[in-house]
């Protein structure tokens, strides 16, 4: 009589042989050549060819001193608590390509007590408040308008725009601002002069999402790096 084959055997096989090619593939995802298989989302424009390690690096000491490190910080023994595995994303990484002279707003400006109310609305003064990576984008903010948080009170003594600043302001005209302006002043543009030639709004929102640069392709400005950012 033939013994008949033990169905929780093969089971057991299938499930040791799963775990194997489960392990495996969780080996060779995380290779860096691999990174981008398990990246949050799309490179933002510009961004394609950058390393994940370029802006996520890691979180000094080991797994068990960083566990030591949070512990004493909740218990009060230390000031500052640690990060786990990769340190956070910081203006100092965006700002190691990006930082250029004459920048319109850098974010040391907006650290001024005069913009605590535009840092509790709007925080400009991080860079990932407007440029969220791994969105595919160029700028990740919802709306154009956002002048407004710092521009209530513009008012110029010789307007060079045939609707004044102001009048623009009593309208809530604000999607017009970046119709004449580009928010860091990289783009070599000339500004319009009147209503009719400001840039529409589809067209600047496009451009946040990645389209082409209504403000032309000239800049003043290169990233420092490897990399073509237009801003």
């Amino acid at each position: 009589m033939t013994s008949s084959p033990n169905p929780r055997k093969h089971q057991h096989q299938a499930y040791k042989l799963g775990i194997i090619i489960g392990l495996i593939s969780l080996a060779v995802l995380l290779l860096p050549a691999y990174a981008n298989f398990h990246a949050r989302g799309p490179m933002n424009n510009g961004h394609d060819t950058i390393k994940c390690e370029s802006c996520h690096q890691e979180a000094p000491g080991s797994f068990r001193q960083q566990i030591q490190a949070n512990v004493r910080f909740a218990l009060g023994l230390r000031k500052h608590s640690s990060a786990f595995d990769h340190q956070p994303v910081s203006n100092e990484n965006c700002l190691s390509c990006h930082e250029r002279p004459n920048d319109r707003h850098p974010v040391y400006r907006f650290l001024e007590p005069r913009f605590l109310k535009a840092r509790e609305n709007l925080s400009p003064h991080h860079c990932v408040s407007c440029h969220n990576e791994h969105k595919g984008q160029r700028v990740t903010l919802s709306e154009i308008g956002y002048c407004l948080n710092c521009h209530k009170q513009t008012k110029l003594r010789k307007d060079p725009l045939d609707v004044p600043h102001d009048r623009l302001i009593a309208l809530n005209r604000w999607e017009s601002c970046l119709g004449c302006h580009d928010f860091h002043g990289n783009h070599i543009m000339k500004t319009p002069k009147t209503v009719e030639q400001i840039i529409p709004a589809e067209k600047i929102q496009a451009y946040f999402q990645g389209g082409p640069s209504p403000y032309g392709d000239e800049r003043r400005y290169t990233a420092k790096k490897e990399i073509n950012h237009d801003e």
